[in-house]
Formats: C-alpha cells, sequence, structure tokens
C-alpha cells in the first residue's frame, strides 16, 4: 500500500478558500488517490508551532493571508521569485526536511494572461498599491515592453511602488487615483483593489477598452468587469489566478507533469 501524502492551505480566515477542493479535484482526476489536501485556521502566533509539528508524510503548503510574509524567516530557502516580492504563497517540504518557499501568484497571473494571448504589451496600468500589486508588477516584468502606470490614493503609496519597480526592473509611473479611469487608455490593467474597491469606474469607461484582470473573484462579476466586457474588452478573473497559480503548486508538490488545469477549472466553476 502506497503511503499517504498531504498537502494543505493555511490562513485567517481560510474558510472560504477554494484551494482545497481544486486541488483535491486534480488529485482524484489523474489517480493520485493517496493524496489528501486539507485547510487550516493558523495565524502567525500559531505558524511556528505548525510547521515544527508536521510529519514525513507532508509535501507542501499553500498560504494565503497574513502568512506569506510571516512564513519566509521559519524556511530554510526561497526561490529566487518569491525574494523579488518578498512573499511566499508555496512552501515545499523536502524529504530531507528542508522547507523550501516559492510564489506561484507571479507564474500564475503570466499563464492566465498568456492562455488569453496575452504574451507581450508595450504598456500597462495597475489599480491599487496593496501586497498584490507588487506580483501584478513582477508579472508585468516579464510582459510589458514599457511603462507600468500605478493609480493610487497616497504618496506614499506611490513611494512604495516607485520602490518595487525598481527593485523588479519595471518602468512605475504612479498616478493620481482621481484619474483612474485613464488607465483603461492601456491596453492590460490589472486590477488589484478590495471588493468595492473600482465600483466608482464603471460607468466611467471609454466606448474601446483591453483586457482587464481583476484579481477578484467574489462577488462575481465585479460592476468594473461587466462594464469592460458590455464594450467588447476581454476579461479575467481571481478565478483565473486561482486556479493557474493552484497547477503550479500541484506540480511541485507532487513531482507530477500532467496538467490538472482542467480538472481544476470545472472544480472552480460553481464559485
Amino acid at each position: 500500500m502506497t503511503a499517504p501524502h498531504r498537502a494543505a492551505v493555511l490562513g485567517s480566515p481560510i474558510a472560504h478558500s477554494l484551494s482545497p477542493r481544486l486541488h483535491t479535484a486534480a488529485y482524484r482526476a489523474l489517480g493520485l488517490d493517496d493524496w489528501s489536501y486539507d485547510r487550516f485556521e493558523i495565524d502567525e502566533t500559531a505558524l511556528p508551532g505548525f510547521l515544527g509539528g508536521l510529519g514525513p508524510e507532508w509535501a507542501g503548503l499553500s498560504l494565503t493571508m497574513p502568512l506569506k510574509r510571516a512564513v519566509i524567516q521559519l524556511l530554510d530557502e526561497i526561490t529566487d521569485t518569491a525574494a523579488s516580492v518578498e512573499a511566499v504563497n508555496t512552501v515545499v517540504l523536502r524529504p530531507d526536511g528542508r522547507k523550501v518557499g516559492d510564489n506561484t501568484d507571479i507564474p500564475g497571473l503570466i499563464a492566465a494572461l498568456e492562455e488569453r494571448g496575452v504574451e507581450k504589451v508595450e504598456s500597462a496600468a495597475i489599480l491599487g498599491a496593496g501586497a498584490t500589486a507588487s506580483s501584478a508588477l513582477a508579472a508585468l516584468a516579464r510582459l510589458c515592453g514599457g511603462e507600468v502606470t500605478v493609480y493610487v490614493r497616497s504618496e506614499r503609496r506611490a513611494d512604495e511602488m516607485r520602490q518595487w519597480g525598481s527593485r523588479l526592473g519595471v518602468q512605475v509611473r504612479p498616478a493620481d487615483w482621481a484619474e483612474a479611469v485613464r488607465a483603461f487608455e492601456a491596453p492590460l490593467v490589472i486590477s488589484t483593489t478590495p471588493a468595492g474597491g473600482t465600483d466608482q469606474l464603471a460607468e466611467l469607461l471609454p466606448d474601446r477598452v483591453g483586457t482587464l484582470f481583476d484579481v477578484l473573484y467574489e462577488p462575481w462579476p465585479t460592476p468594473l468587469a461587466a462594464a469592460c466586457r458590455d464594450r467588447g474588452g476581454q476579461v479575467l478573473s481571481g478565478l483565473d489566478l486561482l486556479v493557474h497559480q493552484a497547477v503550479f503548486q500541484f506540480h511541485q508538490f507532487t513531482g507530477d507533469p500532467r496538467s490538472p488545469l482542467a480538472a481544476m477549472r470545472e472544480a472552480a466553476r460553481p464559485a
């Protein structure tokens, strides 16, 4: 009998996470019946104890807020991708006991866009300047050949995004949030704001828009996403990101080269 393998998602709050549904669907579709994937409510205080108590059956962990930076000091190594944005959403637990951190949000975002035919743009815009915005900038470092305009609400956020741009090798131009509707002059817009953050832009859009990647998926569609679709724009949601980054995690955890993308996407569809 094959020894069991375990993986899980950690965070707080965590009850809403779709990761168990996605990974379990992948295991079942590909016949990995000895694999299981759970969720655990874990905050920064509980994280060291949880990591220290993992047995040899554990292969990997997915991390969500507020753990993506708190975990770094607890790991043996992090990849260059994770280091570039100081955020780990994936921990691979090696057979020798080493814990290696990675960030699959960045390649997941790139893969989702490439699937829709967006492989290179001459300019782009980001709405918001939170933690997800740095991952968006890291993705645009590979996709965007020119300037990235970042629409922010404060000079402090503007300075932060300039620093991220310098670090990631991206030409960043901060702009005031009051001008955010001008983001849609660019062929690609990535919205990283919380729910409701872009609702007021929906009625102000120009008649023609390009591609919008709105990292939210609940509620969906957002008013902004709906408005872009009404104008013929291409729209990606947070589910596109969630599924694609989970595919990268699946490969790292299991070592299985087969793609679970179709099974994961089908599992995410009810959401």
